[in-house]
């Protein structure tokens, strides 16, 4: 709590701006909730649900409540709870439930919540294992300093942050828009081009094909071994390898050459017979169990298989013959693979013209994306910014006249200390 603050701010915790929500209550079959889940937070409202569907226990919730959610913190979801048409409001016990002793603060404190000085340091406080798995636990984030400005201003600071990041949303809407439209494009572009005789792929292989191999990862081995995020991006850099010591014998059978079509046997059912084309230097890398090679024989120009396996039929091909149990990746076989029909031109001239052509018309489709990821780059500063200055005093004019936090402060422990001391409340 070092950092100088504006005229009239106070440094307090948020422990004594509000009272954590703890505890359980089991939702009744036959009553309609409406009910704060991590899942939901990105439609923007809570789901209205019955208790029947309901299998763990909830918080119970009131208006102006905060959500924060402890899960994966790496993702900003914070809510206010809302106002309720008479159903009982309920949350996921990975929230935590921050009720304000001011009501009038709930705004301030989840903007500040979802600002990049707390956001950067909720980052690095989590525990657990990494991923979607780590969590941040409430005694940290209860004891955390949070700048607090005087009522009047907090209340036009959040109207100020409002309407910038309503602005800010605009363009976000507008480049989801172009980036969907240039998707669609690029496979309109890949469909077009997919000329010739129809052939049964396992009749173009020169040599049988082979399944990739997940040694635990070893600080200390002596291969890179890809992941599917390379095949994924289409990106075969370090950032998407992992070391590992891998046997010799296996080196020899599994190394990259270039040429090597990779294509994801397992993933999401969007994802699942994503293929990717491997250019780079021949040894460089070994591939993972979740995914088969193809070696295409003298007929066939992998540049070609490589975008016939992109195009619209074949995706759903795969997305209609993989199998999985639920719960788990659906999975596509080797066969499934050999099986697979796709137009092929008679010559490897022909294939290397539709390859040159359909390369340089993606290549401005690509031009378009990267100006969109620049775009959306800038939008992202620019949403920081705005919280940064909101934060820091500089984002609304202050007020001489504007009673100081340390009143509001003030009052609120006055508050706290007429109530009977309660550090947690059970819902």
């Amino acid at each position: 709590m070092t950092a100088d603050l504006p005229s009239g701010w106070e440094w307090a915790k948020l422990s004594d701006l509000g009272v954590e929500i703890r505890g359980q209550l089991t939702p009744e079959p036959g009553t309609t909730y409406d009910l704060y889940s991590v899942p939901t937070f990105s439609s923007g409202r809570p789901e209205r649900i019955d208790g029947t569907q309901i299998k763990s226990g909830k918080r119970g919730v009131e208006p102006d409540d905060v959500l924060l959610c402890k899960i994966n913190p790496r993702i900003n979801r914070v809510w206010v709870v809302g106002r309720t048409e008479g159903n009982p409001q309920i949350a996921s016990t990975e929230y935590l439930v921050l009720r304000p002793h001011e009501p009038r603060m709930s705004s301030f404190i989840q903007q500040y919540l979802s600002s990049p000085s707390f956001r950067d340091w909720i980052k690095l406080s989590v525990e657990g294992a990494t991923g979607s798995h780590t969590r941040a636990k409430s005694g940290p984030i209860l004891q955390q300093p949070i700048p607090v400005a005087p009522l009047a201003e907090q209340q036009r600071i959040v109207v100020a942050i409002e309407e910038n990041l309503s602005r800010l949303d605009a363009v976000y809407t507008n480049l989801r828009s172009v980036a969907r439209q240039t998707e669609v494009l690029e496979q309109a572009v890949i469909n077009e081009a997919m000329r010739g005789q129809v052939h049964r792929l396992g009749d173009r292989l020169s040599e049988p094909l082979r399944n990739g191999f997940s040694p635990p990862r070893s600080s200390a081995g002596n291969t890179r071994v890809l992941t599917l995020t390379a095949v994924t991006n289409r990106a075969f850099t370090e950032d998407n390898t992992r070391t590992a010591a891998v046997p010799q014998a296996q080196r020899d059978q599994l190394t990259l050459q270039s040429g090597d079509i990779l294509v994801q046997r397992s993933n999401t059912p969007e994802l699942v017979g994503t293929a990717a084309l491997y250019s780079g230097p021949s040894g460089w890398a070994v591939f993972s169990d979740l995914l088969i090679r193809v070696r295409t024989d003298h007929t066939l120009l992998p540049a070609y298989l490589e975008f016939a396996l992109r195009s619209s039929s074949v995706r759903r091909y795969f997305r209609l013959s993989a199998q999985g149990i639920a719960g788990s990746m659906p999975k596509i076989s080797q066969r499934t693979i050999e099986e697979l029909e796709i137009p092929i031109p008679a010559s490897i001239a022909e294939q290397q013209t539709i390859v040159g052509r359909v390369s340089q018309e993606i290549k401005a489709v690509m031009e378009v994306q990267a100006g969109v990821s620049s775009a959306r780059q800038r939008a992202d500063s620019l949403r920081r910014a705005v919280l940064a200055a909101a934060f820091a005093g500089q984002l609304v004019p202050q007020s001489p006249y504007d009673e100081p936090a340390s009143v509001l402060l003030e009052r609120i422990a006055a508050s706290r200390t007429a109530t009977p001391k309660r550090q947690k409340v059970t819902a």
